[in-house]
C-alpha cells in the first residue's frame, strides 16, 4: 500500500515536471502557435487594448515597453516607447530584450521581429467576442486563471449601462465616426455591438463591415438622429456637403467626445463597460431630449 502511494506521488511529480518542461503554448490570431519556456516576465505591448488588458489582469509590472499611444493606466506612460502599432521601432524593441512582443496582426513589424528571433503574439480584437477571446489568451500567457471573471464584470457593466436607458432610445438612428477620413463604426465592430446592446440603431448597414470608410453623402441620405464623433475629428464637420441640413446638426444632437473619452471608446479591452456608460450618457443628454 505504502509503495503504491509512493509510486503514485513520484508519477505525479514527473507529470508536473513534464508539464513545466513543456512550457507555454499560445495560438495567436494568425493561427501561429507561440511556444515559450515559461510565462513571460519581460513584455513589450504595441497595441493600447493589449496593454490595458495586461494591466487589468494585474500584470502591469511585466511590461518593459509600450507603443506611443498606450496611456492607460497612468503607470505605463513612464515606460520606454517603442514606436507605434503600424510603425514599430524594431531597434528599440530588440534593445528591451522582451520575452514576448504583443502586437496587432496588421502591423508591418511582425515578420521582422520574428526574423530577429523574438517571440511575437499577434492579436487584433475587432468585436466583443474577439476582446473576450484575447482576454482569455493573455490570461493563459500570463498564467492568470480568473481572466474570464474580469470579462464577466465587463459584460455586467455594459448590461447596466443599457438598462439605464429608457425604451425611447430604441428609436434613435445613430452615426458613430471613429477616425478622420470618415471611418465609421459598423455593426460588426465592438463599438457597433455596444450601440446595439444600448438599443440604438446604427445607420451603417452590416454589409459594409466593421470599420468602413463612409462617403459623406451616405450619412446625409441616412439623416441620423444623433452623431457621435471625437474632438480630434469634429473640425469642419458642419462644412461637409449637405451636413448642415441634417437633423442631428440642426438640433445640435452631436456628442463630441474628448480625447480621453475617445481612447476609452475605441479600445476593445477592459474599459468597454466604461465605454458603454460614456455612450449611454451621450444618448441621454443629446439623443433623448
Amino acid at each position: 500500500m505504502l509503495i503504491g502511494r509512493w509510486l503514485s506521488a513520484v508519477a505525479l511529480l514527473c507529470w508536473a515536471g513534464a508539464l513545466h518542461a513543456a512550457g507555454l503554448q499560445v495560438t495567436d490570431d494568425r493561427g501561429v502557435v507561440v511556444s515559450l519556456p515559461q510565462s513571460p516576465q519581460r513584455i513589450v505591448s504595441l497595441l493600447p487594448s493589449l496593454t490595458e488588458t495586461v494591466c487589468e489582469l494585474g500584470q502591469c509590472h511585466r511590461l518593459v515597453g509600450v507603443d506611443r499611444y498606450s496611456n492607460h493606466p497612468a503607470s505605463v506612460r513612464a515606460l520606454p516607447k517603442a514606436g507605434g502599432g503600424i510603425d514599430p521601432n524594431i531597434e528599440a524593441i530588440v534593445a528591451l530584450k522582451p520575452d514576448v512582443v504583443l502586437m496587432a496582426t496588421s502591423s508591418r513589424g511582425v515578420q521582422r521581429l520574428e526574423a530577429l528571433g523574438l517571440k511575437v503574439l499577434a492579436m487584433e480584437p475587432k468585436s466583443s467576442a474577439d476582446a473576450q477571446r484575447v482576454m482569455g489568451k493573455l490570461g493563459q500567457l500570463l498564467e492568470v486563471p480568473d481572466a474570464q471573471r474580469i470579462w464577466r464584470a465587463i459584460d455586467a457593466g455594459v448590461m447596466a449601462a443599457a438598462q439605464s436607458l429608457p425604451p425611447g432610445a430604441r428609436s434613435l438612428r445613430v452615426y458613430y465616426e471613429v477616425s478622420a477620413g470618415g471611418y465609421a463604426a459598423g455593426t460588426q465592430s465592438f463599438i457597433g455591438e455596444l450601440m446595439a446592446r444600448l438599443g440604438v440603431q446604427n445607420i451603417v448597414t452590416p454589409d459594409l463591415g466593421p470599420f468602413p470608410r463612409i462617403n459623406p453623402e451616405y450619412v446625409v441620405r441616412a439623416n441620423p438622429d444623433l452623431i457621435m464623433i471625437g474632438a480630434r475629428n469634429v473640425h469642419g464637420m458642419a462644412q461637409r456637403p449637405g451636413w448642415s441640413g441634417m437633423r442631428a446638426l440642426r438640433e445640435q444632437r452631436v456628442c463630441v467626445f474628448t480625447a480621453e473619452e475617445s481612447d476609452v471608446l475605441v479600445r476593445p479591452g477592459p474599459r468597454m463597460a466604461e465605454a458603454a456608460r460614456v455612450m449611454a450618457r451621450c444618448i441621454s443628454e443629446k439623443g433623448l431630449r
